[in-house]
């Protein structure tokens, strides 16, 4: 059966597929049905098993481990959605890799989240709807229309519950300043600063800390983590410093059995983060998930009927 301009497809990769599908329950939609497999080299073969000729397409697919795998199955999934004549597609990315890598601050260095910009260009997506982007202005490497949304809306409110006035949002380097101050304003709490020294690409120090912490629960605020480094050196620093409790939140956890070893023997009470990346790790109870699907389900919705999705962007 084919579609029309009013048609709405959703389709998911397989990087992750829990969340794929409580986006489209809580649209009340079915995901489309499409068939995705590897050849035995490990070459990547889509075929979608409904028309697609004039539907307004949406493919979920985070970015996240393994990256290259996710992101090609991504860029074949965009490619033959327009092959298959789809009137729109937009790539929905809740997870966008290689964010990090988004400047040359060094010589000789790739600028990598504007090629997976062009990337997804040239495979003709239409559209972006992604998440808590490591950097700003990634949303400038497209030209073509971005949708960036924020963890904060699902995240404050469970962060609420475990704090006070008294309590401060704590930024653990200066990249994350911004967003910390964002949280702690929405909180209505403190908020304080730790500097951050990087060793190597594993291994971070926690040297300084601007604000008052000690007798108050603490909350460590951050993009994303994949070794939970950053977050267990700034939570050291903050109970010499005589902090009570100690939170820490992230929209994206990379989780990984470093991270876990980390978590397991830091002072970190609790991690809160996301379902924009799957994991199947056991953290016994240290990591709290909270699920972004209904944010992006109206999302997704309100660029299907040209809505605004301007209070969604806070």
């Amino acid at each position: 059966m084919e579609g029309n301009a009013r048609d709405i497809r959703l389709y998911a990769g397989t990087s992750n597929p829990k969340l794929a599908q409580a986006i489209a329950s809580s649209m009340g939609l079915e995901l489309g049905h499409v068939n995705v497999e590897r050849f035995p080299d490990g070459e990547i073969f889509v075929q979608y098993k409904d028309g697609l000729r004039n539907a307004d397409v949406f493919i979920i697919q985070s970015t996240c481990r393994p990256t290259n795998e996710n992101l090609m199955e991504l860029l074949i999934m965009i490619d033959a959605a327009r092959r298959a004549s789809a009137a729109r597609i937009t790539a929905v990315i809740p997870f966008y890799g290689y964010a990090r890598q988004d400047r040359k601050d060094r010589p000789r260095v790739p600028i990598t989240s504007k090629l997976v910009a062009n990337l997804l260009t040239t495979a003709g997506a239409d559209r972006v709807l992604t998440m808590a982007l490591h950097a700003q202005q990634i949303q400038g490497f497209f030209d073509i229309p971005v949708d960036h949304l924020y963890a904060s809306p699902v995240l404050i409110p469970y962060m609420k519950s475990k704090m006070d006035a008294e309590s401060v949002v704590v930024s653990p380097d200066s990249g994350s300043v911004k967003m910390a101050q964002k949280f702690a304003d929405r909180i209505g709490c403190g908020f304080a600063v730790v500097a951050k020294r990087r060793v190597d690409a594993n291994t971070v120090a926690s040297s300084h800390l601007v604000g008052d912490v000690k007798g108050r629960t603490c909350l460590i605020c951050d993009d994303m983590t994949s070794t939970a480094g950053t977050l267990c050196a700034a939570a050291e620093l903050l109970k010499r410093e005589g902090a009570a409790k100690i939170y820490a939140s992230v929209s994206h956890f990379l989780a990984s059995e470093k991270a876990m070893e980390k978590l397991q023997g830091s002072c970190i009470e609790e991690l809160i983060t996301t379902d924009t990346v799957p994991t199947t790790l056991d953290f016994g109870g240290k990591v709290k998930i909270l699920s972004v699907a209904a944010e992006l389900a109206e999302a997704i919705r309100r660029i299907h009927d040209g809505g605004s999705l301007s209070s969604l962007f806070y």
